[in-house]
């Protein structure tokens, strides 16, 4: 039986933009994929692009790197670029085989490459979920309601076109139920990393910006100063985590060292599994969970919404009938993520 999500991935007929495959341990179908890479087979490169930019997220993503590839046998290493849409190409042209994502450009994998999604992160606290967050200068005056009122007023930050929290969640939960076009209401639009976001709304180059809860509480470890600069004045409803995706066509037993990795990461008791521990914490993590498809459900339900709006703006009949469709199918079978 074809699993429901996997259903809806074949329905769509879409073009593969990204592909995820463990080159050198993987079925032949994926070493012809990986022929023309310059790199040795046994080595794996895992794709980052965190919200707070390589040259934060880099050191804290290696420890957890070399475990990985002690517990594979094949030296990982981390793969960086500055937007979603550049990783999913190198992940297409085989320059990377497994990575972590958040919610919306793990789906393109999953959709599109046939990628599995085999982890989920867990907050310190305990939830499988975060929130995207509207940020101006603390003091500055700025309010909700005044931004909301457009009149090209104030500048305006989003995060990657393809980042979840950064532009699609307000998008579809602020803007889009207002009939707010974020280019007619400010006066100027412009998009980059949360922590670039955040930095330039804290020295008052930019008046207002998207962010989320997991870069603020990564920003007031990090930059406790820079942080109490910065006032949150919208928060989204819960969005889930981002996660940790494998190909599909990997060789069970592999597929199967990389899920138990992840998911006994920083687990038990013991020296080792403290030193885990606290390399969890320094990424903001606690654990990560089992995730199946249909986790990622509620950020699909957003971009069909999204296109949905699209459409209409296009007065595209045909688009508009294809969103609807789609979200008749996912509200059906709507998975609610839990805060």
């Amino acid at each position: 039986m074809i699993h429901g999500g996997r259903a809806r991935r074949i329905g769509a007929g879409v073009l593969a933009v990204a592909a995820l495959a463990l080159s050198g341990l993987v079925l032949s179908g994926c070493e012809k994929r990986n022929a023309g890479s310059d790199r040795p087979a046994e080595e794996i490169s895992f794709s980052i692009l965190s919200a707070q930019g390589q040259a934060s997220a880099g050191p804290l993503w290696q420890p957890l790197l070399d475990d990985l590839s002690k517990a594979i046998g094949a030296p990982v290493k981390p793969h960086f670029a500055s937007t979603y849409a550049e990783l999913v190409k190198d992940m297409e042209r085989g320059q990377v085989q497994a990575g972590w994502f958040s919610a919306q450009p793990a789906i393109d994998a999953i959709r599109d490459a046939d990628g599995e999604l085999i982890a989920r992160t867990v907050s310190p606290e305990g939830l499988d979920s975060y929130r995207a967050t509207l940020i101006v200068k603390a003091g500055s005056g700025i309010t909700l309601d005044s931004v909301m009122a457009c009149g090209r007023r104030y500048s305006f930050g989003l995060g990657d076109a393809q980042s979840t929290s950064g532009t699609l969640a307000p998008l579809t939960w602020l803007f889009n139920p207002r009939g707010i076009d974020p280019e007619r209401c400010f006066s100027t639009v412009r998009s980059n990393n949360h922590e670039r976001n955040a930095y330039e709304v804290a020295s008052g180059v930019l008046d207002v910006a998207t962010s989320n809860t997991v870069s603020a509480a990564a920003l007031r470890a990090q930059n406790p100063t820079l942080a109490e600069q910065i006032e949150v004045i919208w928060q989204s409803p819960p969005i889930p985590e981002g996660g940790i995706i494998v190909r599909e066509d990997l060789d069970p037993a592999i597929k199967e060292k990389i899920r138990s990795f992840f998911l006994t990461y920083g687990q038990g008791t013991g020296v080792e599994a403290e030193r885990q521990r606290r390399v969890l914490a320094n990424l903001r993590y606690s654990r990560f969970n089992a995730a199946d498809d249909d986790y990622l459900d509620p950020v699909r339900l957003m971009m069909a919404e999204q296109r949905l709006t699209t459409a209409r703006a296009e007065r595209d009949a045909a688009g508009v009938a294809a969103a609807e469709q789609e979200l008749q199918g996912l509200r059906a079978n709507r998975r609610e993520v839990q805060p």
